[in-house]
């Protein structure tokens, strides 16, 4: 398998860790995002991807999948031990929501493409940038932190790691990167730095990849 990848990016970094936990052999291949204007815009890349996004997952087949949560699902259907999910129907409806909250509703909001926008053709400086994405952060993590006290163990959701940590840990890289004030989400901390002593978790962590730069 061929993983199209660039090594900040949230998505790519949650389907990293999903492929090490599944034990999945895999290939890196750089999407750089920023070099060169940007190689997710070349018409070889958006002729594997339309959407011009990382990351996408080309099968030994030539089949070329995006969008990370279902790339993730791909992989629980197609390896399904250890699982990502929980055995009950109500267990994988509560893991699937806490991982929609960050990937679907905290994350868009901070993505590079719409940090660009804020700064390009809106105006915006830095300083209103950071409040823009600690605000959202701060959205998000107060009622996560409410849903890991009512359903977590040691994760997220239970004694394993989830489809919900995966989706956790690259948005707490971020929340640092950005200086957001953590200290009222104790729970959600203390979730990922148990998920960092994974070596699934380490090994995918931006800092470890090929691309990284300080």
């Amino acid at each position: 398998m061929k993983l199209y990848d660039y090594w900040r990016s949230s998505a790519a970094y949650r389907t990293r860790i999903a492929l090490n936990l599944k034990g999945v052999s895999y290939d890196l291949w750089e999407v750089h995002l920023i070099k060169g204007g940007g190689a997710q815009k070349t018409a070889d890349y958006r002729a594997k991807n339309p959407q011009g996004l990382v990351p996408a997952l080309e099968l030994d087949n030539g089949v070329v999948l995006s969008q990370s949560l279902a790339i993730i699902e791909y992989l629980e259907e197609t390896f399904p031990t250890p699982p990502l999910l929980p055995a009950d129907a109500v267990g994988r409806a509560q893991v699937r929501a806490m991982a929609a909250h960050v990937a679907c509703d905290i994350h868009p909001l901070n993505n590079l493409r719409v940090m660009n926008y804020l700064k390009g053709p809106l105006g915006h400086d830095q300083a209103a940038v950071d409040a823009w994405y600690r605000h959202w952060i701060a959205e998000g993590f107060s009622a996560l932190e409410t849903q890991a006290k009512s359903y977590g163990g040691s994760f997220l959701y239970g004694e394993e790691p989830t489809l919900a940590d995966i989706c956790l840990a690259p948005q707490m890289f971020n929340a640092r990167r950005f200086n957001c004030d953590l200290t009222p989400y104790p729970t959600l901390v203390e979730i990922d730095g148990r998920c960092q002593r994974i070596d699934a978790f380490s090994r995918a962590h931006p800092d470890r990849q090929p691309g990284a730069t300080a």
